[in-house]
């Protein structure tokens, strides 16, 4: 029989007629990333947001990026596809303040500045090529409704397409979230899949990229001493990706992706390995078919868990909290007045 499952944080959902109309002030913010292109159309409540659309279309701009050393012409144009639909969701509404940013393709690609020029001239949309720093600064702020403040310390991480972020985070005797640290390591899911053939992972391909987390993991550990706040439970750790939420659709049981079912959500090491080895063992085909997958992220699924595996296993904090948000929201959030505040050095 299945576990319950718990939240971390209950938010009442809003009549739709309460929602504003296109007439008002919004804010934008799109986050282009190697993987996917997500858009987030928002307008300020006293709490933070109240979000009036959202976009998401996977492109796979870092397609073939780590064999040539440049975004290819098949993927810009997928992608300048999606941001000019985008632009088009976003030209129905009065944007007061807006920032489009792209992360770690756009940062390693040879080609990175001029597909921004690109973007500039053939859609109007003017991206911002940001650090790893800023993108886990971002990250954070993004999840900071998910942040306990029963418990000093968060550990955030990130499974990208290009690389895997991780943020060591805290929480003030003044209930605010300070980041102290923050890592990129450059595995994700397109540059594991890429490096391997076939459909799958083999054992020992699965057990390498674990390990080589781990290598990666293990100086941020040996300086911040992440283990000695998990011995006296004071960590959470908060994982965001399309790994992550598929995992957790599966422990669910989901047939269709359900965000608010899967955002928030507490699952503790034992069910978080049953789930994974489920997704895992599922045939190829079947995760083509699968409505929380589909045949853009099949061959993906494998990779994420791997790296995840490897997170996990550098820290056994026992318990994972589940963002189906981050960086866009942080964007937003920061825009509205930002919640985090870089720690005192």
């Amino acid at each position: 029989m299945k576990k319950p499952y718990h939240r971390r944080f209950f938010k009442p959902r809003k009549p739709a007629s309460s929602f504003p109309k296109p007439g008002g002030n919004f804010y934008a913010a799109i986050d282009l990333g190697t993987t996917n292109c997500r858009l987030l159309i928002a307008s300020p409540t006293p709490t933070g947001f109240a979000v009036r659309e959202t976009f998401s279309r996977i492109t796979r701009l870092g397609e073939g990026l780590v064999s040539t050393g440049v975004l290819s012409e098949r993927s810009i144009k997928r992608t300048i596809f999606a941001l000019k639909l985008c632009a088009k969701k976003m030209a129905r509404y009065k944007i007061v303040k807006a920032r489009f940013v792209a992360t770690e393709a756009c940062r390693r690609a040879k080609n990175g500045k001029e597909f921004v020029e690109r973007v500039k001239k053939e859609v109007g949309i003017d991206l911002e090529i940001i650090s790893f720093e800023e993108e886990c600064r971002l990250g954070v702020t993004g999840c900071v409704p998910l942040i306990s403040r029963q418990i000093s310390h968060a550990l955030v991480f990130d499974i990208g397409g290009g690389s895997t972020e991780v943020s060591w985070a805290h929480i003030d005797e003044n209930n605010r979230v300070g980041l102290d640290a923050a890592l990129s390591f450059p595995l994700g899911v397109i540059t594991v899949s890429e490096a391997f053939t076939g459909k799958g992972l083999s054992s020992a391909a699965y057990r390498a990229v674990v390990e080589k987390v781990v290598s990666y993991l293990r100086p941020f550990e040996e300086r911040l001493g992440v283990m000695d706040f998990i011995r006296r439970g004071d960590v959470q750790m908060i994982a965001m990706s399309g790994t992550v939420t598929t995992i957790g659709a599966f422990h669910l049981g989901l047939t269709t992706y359900n965000r608010s079912a899967v955002d928030g959500l507490a699952l503790g090491y034992d069910d978080l390995s049953k789930a994974k080895r489920r997704l895992e063992k599922l045939p190829f085909a079947e995760k083509e078919a699968h409505p929380c997958i589909g045949p853009q992220r099949a061959d993906l699924t494998l990779p994420g868990c791997a790296i995840l595996q490897g997170i996990c296993e550098m820290w056994p904090i026992g318990e994972i909290t589940i963002a189906d948000r981050g960086l866009r929201e942080g964007v937003v959030l920061d825009l509205i007045g930002p919640p985090l505040r870089n720690a005192e050095k």
